[in-house]
């Protein structure tokens, strides 16, 4: 077995041969105002940077001024892409400190606009990006990135991007967010993170025919050949980085199933627009029941939309239930799902395979006075099941109408109400929908930030279902465990933990998530909690209980300048 994992957290000293201009242009040795007088004389720098010396945080203060001195979103989105290009340990400390402001800024929704931008605003190249000419030899291609110990990677084909669709080469703006949130919210060294675009080409025409598009100028790789392309992917990583750790990110529903079942046993990975969006739902609805004081086990769910978002969280809350004591005629009477053709349910013909797993059983329709013969409304099911819990994923403003809110809280005396589409322009209805068409009495959470709702004299504080409540906590706990696999029930422990961290004073104003500048805190209890759960399961690196807590932490970056050490020509 491997060493401590110290090393996760970066080296004490960065040692190179290179001197002056390099190490100002190299944003992973650059600390321009911050070297001191002795080291611009070591590294030739001395005269190449103005005469003060700089702390961090000093230059951090100006950083963060000329952020919040540009008006527009994207703009903002741009100063921090061109920081993090200019100086990495600037961008993390700014991006650490002010978290809860800035992560809108560099994930959803700005993300969203800056991948659909993405070849107008393209600055400088960062991560990899892998295309059908590099299928027979994408062990070369893995190489050239400039770190060779990486732990975890995120990577994309594009063709799902946010609720924006094929963005084809643009999608790479997610992974490179996805792990600047990795390292700012869980502490793994950026040195240890990899973004990679598997760009296949793209069906968007509008890239096609645009002459300054950068990616794969050609239609998106289907069938054989595409299938070909991720096993040549897949053994590429198991090769050149046998340690790391993969989340697959925006692909297709379709494949993103197909490839998770492939996959998962042979490389430790998941997929967070399935396994993420459910363990951050699921924690918010385990917090919300601490508000009602009721057990999982006795919720009534309905769900509007059958993609990977909706049966990733209809399949985490069946685990839910069950824990909670529930047995298997009750979960299956419990969870309803419908699509664009209406309530999924054994008697409908379905040709995916995850919406068969949703099917509602004919007794169950019978039970409810449903026909199965006829093709049943979201405001159907509502009147028939009476839920308890409203979740949407379908990427269509409007999705909740009044008369559905309106019917739902007819029944339940505190419905929690999940708009989860983004970005925010995709939301099912806006919060401030949710809490007037439930006369103020909905627990509402959302997909995209929204601001609070006061009605009546109360203020509602709307929390947001954001996957990175989880996925940090989690892909640090599996790197340091060094798992063999990532499994659904890792999930359920981040979702449980989550749910705990919540504060009360939160709750007390219907809040479900934790403030987003308490990240740092709720990655280190989850991925305390994984590295737990792996150990006793023998799922890979055997930590006795009372060190777990201390090896997490020293594997945690915290962003400061460490020495750079000349060490010859």
């Amino acid at each position: 077995m491997h060493d401590s994992l110290e090393d996760l957290s970066g080296t004490e000293v960065i040692e190179t041969r290179k001197a002056g201009v390099w190490l100002l242009q190299n944003p992973s040795t650059n600390r321009a105002t911050a070297f001191d007088r002795e080291q611009r004389d070591e590294l030739r720098i001395r005269g190449m940077v103005p005469y003060r010396v700089s702390t961090l945080e000093e230059q951090a203060t100006a950083a963060i001024g000329q952020i919040r001195a540009k008006s527009e979103p994207l703009e903002q989105y741009i100063g921090m892409a061109s920081l993090h290009d200019r100086n990495e340990v600037l961008f993390y400390r700014v991006l650490v400190d002010n978290i809860a402001e800035l992560m809108p800024v560099v994930y959803t929704p700005t993300v969203g606009e800056a991948c659909q931008k993405f070849s107008a605003i393209y600055r400088s190249a960062r991560g990899l990006w892998i295309t059908p000419d590099d299928v027979h030899d994408i062990p070369s291609v893995l190489r050239n990135s400039p770190f060779k110990d990486i732990r975890l990677i995120v990577a994309t084909d594009n063709e799902r991007i946010l609720g924006l669709g094929d963005l084809g080469c643009g999608g790479m703006g997610i992974p490179i967010g996805k792990l600047a949130l990795y390292v700012a919210g869980a502490g793994i060294h950026p040195s240890r993170c990899l973004p990679i675009s598997l760009d296949v080409g793209t069906d968007n025409p509008a890239l096609l025919n645009d002459p300054l598009y950068l990616g794969y100028p050609k239609k998106r790789l289907r069938g054989r050949a595409y299938d070909e392309f991720i096993e040549a992917f897949v053994r590429g990583v198991r090769e050149v980085y046998p340690r790391a750790i993969l989340q697959w990110e925006d692909f297709h529903k379709d494949r993103a199933f197909l490839l998770l079942e492939r996959y998962v046993r042979r490389l430790p990975s998941f997929n967070d627009d399935i396994q993420g969006t459910a363990s951050v739902a699921v924690g918010g609805l385990l917090a919300a029941l601490r508000i009602t004081q009721q057990k999982m086990a006795s919720q009534r769910i309905v769900f509007v939309g059958a993609g990977a978002a909706c049966t990733g969280i209809a399949r985490l809350c069946a685990i839910a239930m069950r824990a909670d004591g529930a047995d298997e005629a009750t979960v299956r009477r419990s969870i309803f799902a419908l699509d664009s053709q209406g309530l999924l349910h054994d008697g409908r013909t379905m040709d995916e395979a995850h919406k068969r797993e949703l099917a509602v059983p004919r007794a169950v329709m019978m039970e409810l006075g449903l026909d199965p013969a006829a093709v049943h409304t979201p405001l159907d099911a509502i009147r028939a099941v009476k839920p308890t819990i409203l979740v949407g994923a379908t990427a269509r403003a409007g999705t909740f109408t009044r008369e559905m809110l309106e019917t739902m809280a007819k029944t339940t005396d505190r419905p929690i109400v999940m708009p989860l589409s983004n970005p925010t322009s995709k939301a099912e209805c806006t919060a401030e929908e949710a809490i007037q068409w439930t006369g103020g009495r909905a627990i509402v959470a959302t997909g995209s930030p929204f601001a609070d709702v006061e009605y009546a004299g109360k203020r509602h504080v709307i929390g947001q279902a954001n996957n990175v409540f989880i996925f940090p906590g989690v892909g640090l706990g599996a790197a340091i465990a060094e798992v063999r696999e990532v499994t659904t029930e890792m999930f359920h422990i981040a979702s449980a933990t989550l749910a705990r961290l919540v504060g009360q004073e939160r709750l007390d104003v219907g809040a479900i998530y934790p403030h987003q500048s308490e990240l740092r805190h709720v990655s280190f209890e989850i991925a305390c909690a994984v590295v737990k759960y792996a150990s006793e399961n023998d799922l890979g690196r055997r930590i006795d209980a009372d060190k777990i807590e201390s090896t997490v932490r020293a594997a945690v970056w915290d962003p400061a300048y460490v020495p750079v050490r000349h060490v010859g020509a």
